[in-house]
């Protein structure tokens, strides 16, 4: 442990509580957001054409700037990406964050100094402060952490400007800005890749870092995205005979550069011999924390695969945030949720059971109910003003008056008869479900089908144990009622016969990890790969059942 780490630890832990004392003072914190998100981009081309010299209150700017998505802000950040200064903010952009690009094209976000010193590193750090209070080691010990998610690329795509673009994970804060913005395993000996492989050669990438750490003492796998979680241990598998190989030869996918290992080699094949397989308890037996997001699909499948990575591992949430700006901060131990972020930005919610419309009315952090879910509206110093991200949250408790908030999922609306489904409602109808009826789901999507009748619901999971043949129709009814408990719109469909009785299909484990490398060999990076509670793509829907 060097004096350094050690210190940058610390000072993790006190940006934690440091976020945790604005809790106290919300209102005000969130006004001074909003005060100096206005004075500062007030001369740009956004900031002139909605008066922001003139707007004193919330409902000036709330009547002066209405609701929009990234498609309404998309001219504005196209204009600024191809160089034109001052569009949405005072400050010209240094780099552009760019989205999974998971429902749809990939998005761009201007970064600018301003945005990343007053929203994403606090919000950032604050969050690293969790895991660095509770597993120190986690950031002290540079190969203690396992961090499939960091990937910093060499050659980074540009805008017409010339601008980098691309994901946080990928980026070099320290280069573009001079900031110590180091996420845990970023200066692991797997950080740099040992020998040179193509940016766009996704899982070569992601086994080199799994072969060197290998031979290290890995006491934490950060994923943020569960789904690359779900998948090592099917990639551990795939891999084993290469990863073997190469630990006891000393090479990288075949190519000299290494030591040769052959007692590591030899003890990891007995170890998985003694087991029945390899898993990443296998390799690094004293895993102690996972760090990812732990509620929406996640939630169905978290607490069995936690097992494959050991005895007594913890998960820890990464926050509810995305490319464009953070949502709740995570500041304990709670397995699921954190409070908003009130001092990185302006918060804004629209009640879940409504569409969002550009003239809205929303509610502020302080009108939100336990138990209730809302469409996410930010603003804040990085050029974006009262937008629309897309996803929802649910309102688990509140912390000193201020909302603690968990991922409920995207706001992709299902209404093939009026029920008026979004993707909690199936997540948790399915979480129930399980529960109720005994089986563990280490996956699921669904469809609407129709053919040539009244739609319904099909549902594809991955079932422990199979089920047997008569017992699906009964899962398939205990999944309708909890549907119409928690939905009135499903139940009214069903009650009048619009909508037809759910079907629960079974499929293997194996046709979702089939799914997920279809995807990475499509071009998406292995952490943009998400579940997909609702499947968009029939040609896909047809291979996971295997019609």
């Amino acid at each position: 442990m060097t004096e350094d780490r050690e210190t940058y630890r610390r000072g993790l832990v006190a940006d934690k509580y440091r976020l945790a004392r604005a809790l106290h003072h919300a209102g005000d914190r969130q006004e001074r957001v909003r005060t100096e998100l206005l004075a500062e981009n007030a001369d740009t081309v956004f900031g002139s054409a909605h008066d922001f010299t003139r707007l004193r209150t919330m409902d000036d700017y709330r009547a002066a700037v209405p609701l929009r998505t990234y498609a309404d802000y998309e001219p504005w950040i196209d204009r600024a990406a191809a160089g034109e200064p001052g569009i949405l903010t005072a400050e010209e952009p240094r780099l552009f964050f760019t989205t999974s690009g998971s429902t749809g094209t990939r998005k761009r976000v201007p970064v600018t100094s301003r945005f990343l010193t007053t929203t994403y590193l606090p919000f950032f750090r604050a969050a690293m402060g969790v895991p660095a209070e509770y597993f120190p080691e986690v950031i002290t010990r540079p190969a203690a952490t396992l961090n499939l998610r960091h990937d910093r690329l060499a050659r980074p795509a540009t805008t017409g400007s010339g601008r980098p673009s691309l994901g946080p994970s990928q980026a070099d804060m320290g280069r573009a800005f001079g900031v110590a913005l180091r996420e845990p395993g970023g200066d692991a000996p797997w950080a740099e890749l040992p020998v040179p492989v193509d940016d766009s050669a996704h899982l070569d990438k992601l086994y080199l870092r799994v072969r060197m750490a290998a031979e290290h003492d890995v006491r934490c796998v950060i994923g943020h995205n569960p789904a690359l979680l779900a998948m090592l241990p099917v990639l551990l598998a795939q891999w084993w005979p290469r990863l073997l190989r190469d630990l006891h030869d000393g090479t990288y996918l075949g190519a000299r550069g290494g030591t040769p290992n052959p007692s590591r080699a030899a003890g990891l094949e007995r170890q998985a011999a003694c087991s029945g397989r390899p898993t990443p308890a296998v390799i690094w037996p004293r895993i102690r924390l996972l760090y990812c997001w732990a509620s929406g699909v996640a939630s169905l499948y978290l607490p069995r695969l936690r097992e494959l990575y050991g005895t007594g591992v913890t998960v820890l949430p990464t926050p509810a945030a995305a490319s464009e700006g953070p949502v709740g901060v995570p500041l304990d131990r709670h397995p699921t949720a954190g409070p908003l972020a009130v001092s990185t930005a302006l918060y804004e919610f629209v009640d879940a059971g409504q569409d969002v419309r550009a003239d809205s009315p929303t509610l502020l952090h302080h009108e939100l109910e336990a138990g209730r879910d809302y469409h996410v509206v930010f603003s804040h110093i990085g050029g974006l003003y009262r937008y629309v991200l897309g996803d929802l949250v649910h309102v688990v408790d509140h912390v000193h008056g201020v909302p603690r908030v968990e991922y409920a999922g995207r706001n992709t609306l299902c209404d093939a008869a009026g029920e008026r489904l979004r993707e909690f409602h199936l997540v948790r109808a399915l979480r129930a479900t399980a529960l109720r009826s005994g089986f563990d789901i280490g996956n699921a999507t669904c469809r609407v089908e129709a053919g040539t009748g009244t739609p319904g619901y099909v549902v594809a999971a991955a079932l422990h144990p199979e089920p047997l043949p008569g017992e699906l129709p009964a899962l398939a009814q205990a999944l309708d009622r909890e549907l119409g408990r928690l939905s009135h719109g499903y139940r009214a469909a069903r009650a009048r016969g619009a909508l037809a009785a759910p079907v629960v299909r079974p499929v293997a484990p194996e046709a979702f990890a089939r799914h997920w490398h279809r995807r990475v060999a499509a071009g998406m990076r292995p952490p943009e790969v998400k579940d997909q509670i609702l499947q968009p793509d029939p040609a896909a829907w047809k291979l996971l059942l295997g019609d």
